[in-house]
Order: C-alpha cells, then sequence, then structure tokens
C-alpha cells in the first residue's frame, strides 16, 4: 500500500498536469495557469531528484559511478520509450509539421529550436520545450549533486535561483520580448534549484525558516492578484514586471507545497491530494504532458465526425480531448511503460559488497517530474553509515 507521502506527491503532479490541461484545452484568454503547473512540476523534479541522490550518497556503499550510471540508465528506461515512440509517430503522419525541425526535438533542444525562430512552429511539439530543459538540467545536475560537499549544496543552489533571477532583469536591455525569455535554460533553472534547495535544506531539518512560513501567504496573493492583472493590456514596463512577479514570486509557496506533501499534508488538504482519481491522473502525468498536444491536433481534425465544438477552447474541447488524453495516457502506461520501468530493478544506486547483489536506495522513482511509482514493496536497506548506530531504512524513509 503505498504511503501517504506518495499519494500526497501524485496528487500535486495531477495538480499540475490539470492546470496544463486547462490552460491548452479550456481557457479562453493567454492563461498562464499552465506556466504555474510547469514550474511546479520542476520543483517537484528538483526536490524529488535530489533527494534521491542524497540518499544514494548517505549509503556506506556509495560510489560516485555506480549512482551516475544508475541514475542515467534509469531515466533512459522512463523516459526515452514514450517519448521517441511519439516521435516516430509524429515523423511518420507528419502532422500538423513536425518533421520541420524533429532532430531538435530528438536531441532534447526544442526549447532551442522555438527560441532561435521565435514561433511555436510546429505546434505539435511546442510542449517538449519543458521536458528539454529537464534533460539538459540533468545533464549536469546529478554529477554536482553527488560530487559538490554537503555543506555547500545549499549554496550552490542559492547561486543558481540569484542567476536565475538576474537572467530575468537583462531582458529589458534587450528591447522586445521574445520566446528565448522563456525558453533559455536560465528561465527555469530557479524552479528546479529551488526544488533542490528544499532537498538539501530537508536532509538536514524538517523545519521551515521564519521567513517562509510569514511570507507563504502574502506571495501567493500577490500571485494570483498578477495573474488577474496580467489579462489586462499594459506598457512593456508594468508587463515586464508582471511577468517577473509570476515568475519569481510563486516560487516559495510551491516549494511549500511539495515540502509538506513530502511529508503529509493533515486535515482536508491532505483528504484531498489522496483522493484515487488524483493519484490515478498522477501516476499517468507523464504520458498526459507528453500526448496531449498530439490529441488535440487529432481530435480538431476530427471535428466533423464529433457533434460538440472542440475547434475551439473551451468545454467541448476540455471534454473530448481531456477523456481522449488520458485514455491514450493509461494505455501508454499499463501497456508500456510500466513494464519497461520494472526494469529499473537492475539498476540501484548502491551496490553493497563491492557489487555483488543490488539494494534498490529508492522504492519512489524520483529520476522524473512526472512519475508516478513503479517499485513498490521492496526490503528494507541497512545503511551502516545513516547514524552513529546505523539505521534500517524504510521504503517510507526513502520516498
Amino acid at each position: 500500500m503505498p504511503n501517504i507521502r506518495d499519494r500526497q506527491l501524485d496528487g500535486l503532479r495531477a495538480a499540475a498536469v490539470s492546470m496544463v490541461l486547462y490552460a491548452h484545452f479550456f481557457a479562453a484568454d493567454d492563461s498562464h495557469w499552465g506556466h504555474i503547473g510547469v514550474r511546479l512540476f520542476f520543483v517537484l523534479s528538483g526536490f524529488l531528484i535530489t533527494r534521491l541522490l542524497l540518499d544514494a550518497r548517505s549509503a556506506a556503499q556509495f560510489k560516485p559511478a555506480t549512482a551516475l550510471k544508475s541514475f542515467y540508465a534509469r531515466r533512459a528506461l522512463r523516459i526515452f520509450p514514450p517519448y521517441f515512440a511519439m516521435l516516430g509517430v509524429l515523423w511518420l503522419v507528419n502532422l500538423e509539421g513536425a518533421r520541420e525541425g524533429w532532430a531538435w526535438h530528438a536531441l532534447y533542444l526544442s526549447n532551442f529550436w522555438y527560441a532561435l525562430r521565435d514561433a511555436w512552429t510546429p505546434w505539435v511539439l511546442c510542449h517538449t520545450w519543458s521536458l528539454s530543459i529537464e534533460e539538459q538540467f540533468y545533464i549536469v545536475w546529478p554529477l554536482l549533486v553527488l560530487l559538490t560537499p554537503r555543506h555547500l549544496l545549499g549554496r550552490l543552489c542559492i547561486g543558481v535561483i540569484a542567476a536565475s533571477l538576474a537572467y530575468r532583469f537583462y531582458w529589458p536591455l534587450t528591447g522586445e520580448p521574445s520566446l528565448a525569455r522563456d525558453l533559455l535554460p536560465p528561465a527555469s533553472m530557479d524552479a528546479l534549484a529551488a526544488g533542490a534547495l528544499l532537498a538539501a535544506h530537508r536532509s538536514a531539518t524538517m523545519s521551515w525558516p521564519r521567513w517562509m512560513t510569514v511570507s507563504w501567504l502574502p506571495l501567493s496573493i500577490v500571485s494570483l492578484a498578477l495573474l488577474w492583472v496580467r489579462l489586462t493590456s499594459m506598457g512593456p514596463v508594468l508587463d515586464w514586471l508582471v511577468w517577473i512577479g509570476l515568475e519569481a514570486l510563486p516560487l516559495i509557496p510551491l516549494a511549500m507545497l511539495v515540502g509538506h506533501a513530502s511529508t503529509g499534508f493533515s486535515g482536508r488538504v491532505g483528504r484531498l491530494l489522496e483522493l484515487q482519481p488524483l493519484n490515478a491522473l498522477g501516476r499517468v502525468s507523464y504520458g498526459v504532458y507528453l500526448f496531449h498536444p498530439v490529441v488535440l491536433a487529432l481530435v480538431v481534425k476530427a471535428q466533423g465526425w464529433i457533434p460538440i465544438n472542440v475547434a475551439e477552447q473551451g468545454s467541448g474541447r476540455l471534454l473530448v480531448a481531456g477523456s481522449a488524453t488520458l485514455i491514450m495516457a493509461a494505455l501508454s502506461w499499463f501497456a508500456f511503460e510500466k513494464p519497461l520501468n520494472a526494469l529499473k530493478r537492475h539498476f540501484p544506486y548502491v551496490r553493497p559488497n563491492g557489487g555483488f547483489g543490488a539494494v534498490p536506495m529508492s522504492t519512489v522513482q524520483a529520476d522524473d517530474w512526472l512519475l508516478g511509482r513503479t517499485d513498490e514493496g521492496l526490503r528494507p536497506v541497512y545503511l551502516p553509515g545513516a547514524g552513529a548506530r546505523g539505521k534500517t531504512l524504510q521504503a517510507s524513509d526513502l520516498q
């Protein structure tokens, strides 16, 4: 039976992907909710991956080379098969001109492709910019987490966040904003590093800094107000200030949301995040995110056979395209992704006794921001280096 923290993190994944579907299927305006959903995914990803690697690093048998090889092998098993299956199908049928720039998408350079063109063409692959950001982040971040001295990791995260914020203040000097402003890696590193900082902080203490507990509610209120203000016409300076506010101000509330869910909300919030429909959606959220533009393109082409309006944003599109996306994601999960995920057991982060025998370091598959659980019910792991007397590490300790 999944523990409370698994269920609540799945609930957050469901909330994040629901914001994306709302923005892409329903909202008639230029909704920023979809971007907030992606930012939540980034914070989740930075937190879960960093915590997973820190758990591995705490083992007495830890070896950086083994952990790195396992990290990349497990990522490849989880992320690549459905991603390249989608790209392969789109190349064959050339849906919405998907062959244009196909190599960029195959190399996880979608964000650079759209930034250089300053246009969302082909639009059916526009969502891959965030997946590319993730892959670019994970080329470097595991090395830093596993090799940086533990007492310096928090400072490293703060430095990344500060650099990302400085990048935003550079843009008024460039004139009119372009897609590069939002799609180049520095634009998203603050959210990923905020999640990583949360993991580094939680590895030392479970308490929150007082400034965070005092500021999260005002920051949330201001962020909601900026979402409303953004819908009105404004000059370039005000537009830039609102943009910076919507990028930076939600970080603290999102990080605290992830942190509380990782230990388990109590009361109504906890029960809401643990609802079975939300948990089911969270487990297949990677497929939902991956396939939803493809489904949208196909649904719009089939408008002549659909009795309700799906050609425009609204309830009809949300109902039809949303349902079809969920069905496709569920089929992909059970028939394709889940069996491949089972192979991760061959790639543990730590091998005891000089490499003889595999001990899984975690039962939560946290090496992706859209992942669900795949390895449940594994035996406890004894870590001699986990304390003065050693520690028997249960599955719940690592999730």
